[in-house]
C-alpha cells in the first residue's frame, strides 16, 4: 500500500538532518512491510543510473530477512534522465550519450538479476525557471541568457525524443516554466508521462490532461494555505481518477506534520491522506487507484 512515484534513495539515505543519518536498508524493509507495491528510483544526472542501482543493491543486502528482501526488489523499478542544471545544460550533447549509454547497461544485467535494471522511464527531465541562488538546486537568472533558455529546452526535447524512441514514459520537472513546457512537449509530439510534484493550478493542469499525461502529487500539496485552499480543492477534483499519482520526492517536500525534516517514501501515506480527504474518498482507495493508474502507465503486470 501507498506506492511513492518519484523518490532519490541515495539523496535520502546520505543527507543528513539535524545530524541524524538515514538506514537505506531499515526503509525498505519498512516499505515492503507495509505492503508497497511500486517505488519508482529517479535520475537526475547523466551517468548516476548505475551508482543508483549499487546504493539500492547495498541496502537490500542489508536487509537480513530474505523474504523482506525479495519483496523489495520486487517494487523497486529505476527511471534515467538529466535535471536541467547549469553545466548539464552546457554539455548536453555529451550528457545525453552518457545517459543513453548508461540505459542500455542496464538493460544489459544478467537475466538472474532479480532487482528491476532496465528503466522504465525517462527523467526527470524538464525546465526549471524558479531562480533560489541559496536552495539546493542554485539557479541564478543571470546564468540564463537567450541562449541558456534555448539550450535548456534543447535538452528537454532530446530527452522527449529519447523517451519516443525507446516508448517510455517521461517524467517531467517543470517548475515557473508552464507556457515552456508545454511548448517543448507539443514540438515533440510526445504526451506520454508524468508532470511530477504538480505546482500549477486548475487551468494548466486541464491543459495537460487534455493532452494526456499523469499528474503527480507531493507533499507540497498539503503546505495550501487557508487562502488558497479552494484553488487546491479545484485542482485536486479536476483530476480524473485515472490521472492522478502520488509521490514524495523525497529528500524533499516532506508532508505536514513533517514538513522541514528529512522526506523518506514512507512519509507519502500523509499526502495520500491529505488528497484522499480534498476528493472525499479513503487513502485507501485512492492507494488502490494510484497502484492500477501506475500499472497502466508502465505497463505492468499486476
Amino acid at each position: 500500500m501507498y506506492s511513492d512515484t518519484h523518490f532519490h534513495f541515495e539523496h535520502t539515505t546520505v543527507r543528513d538532518n539535524k545530524d541524524n543519518t538515514v538506514n537505506g536498508s531499515e526503509i525498505l524493509s519498512a516499505m515492503a512491510k507495509r505492503g508497497c507495491k511500486f517505488g519508482l528510483d529517479i535520475g537526475t544526472e547523466p551517468d548516476d543510473l548505475l551508482m543508483r542501482e549499487a546504493c539500492i543493491d547495498r541496502a537490500i543486502a542489508g536487509i537480513a530477512d530474505t523474504f523482506v528482501a525479495d519483496k523489495v526488489r520486487a517494487f523497486i523499478y529505476f527511471s534515467a534522465g538529466i535535471w536541467p542544471s547549469v553545466e548539464e545544460i552546457k554539455n548536453r550533447f555529451a550528457c545525453m550519450e552518457t545517459l543513453k549509454a548508461q540505459i542500455a547497461q542496464a538493460a544489459a544485467s544478467p537475466d538472474n538479476d532479480t532487482l528491476h535494471r532496465a528503466v522504465i522511464a525517462v527523467g526527470e527531465c524538464g525546465l526549471d525557471h524558479h531562480w533560489n541562488p541559496s536552495g539546493v538546486d542554485g539557479r541564478c537568472e543571470s546564468d540564463f541568457d537567450q541562449e541558456m533558455y534555448e539550450a535548456e529546452r534543447e535538452l528537454f526535447q532530446l530527452q522527449l525524443e529519447l523517451a519516443k524512441t525507446l516508448n517510455l514514459p517521461v517524467i517531467i520537472h517543470s517548475r515557473d516554466a508552464f507556457e515552456d513546457t508545454l511548448d517543448c512537449i507539443k514540438n515533440v509530439g510526445y504526451h506520454n508521462g508524468i508532470i511530477h510534484c504538480y505546482s500549477y493550478g486548475a487551468e494548466e493542469a486541464r491543459k495537460f490532461l487534455d493532452l494526456g499525461w499523469y499528474i503527480s502529487l507531493s507533499g507540497g500539496v498539503t503546505y495550501t494555505k487557508k487562502s488558497k485552499m479552494e484553488q487546491m480543492n479545484e485542482l485536486l477534483s479536476l483530476i480524473p481518477d485515472d490521472r492522478i499519482l502520488c509521490e514524495t520526492d523525497s529528500p524533499y517536500l516532506a508532508p505536514v506534520p513533517l514538513r522541514g525534516t528529512l522526506n523518506t517514501p514512507l512519509n507519502v501515506e500523509h499526502t495520500y491522506r491529505f488528497v484522499a480527504e480534498k476528493r472525499g474518498t479513503t487513502a485507501e482507495r485512492l492507494s488502490e487507484q494510484v497502484d492500477a493508474n501506475i500499472r497502466t502507465l508502465f505497463n505492468l503486470a499486476e
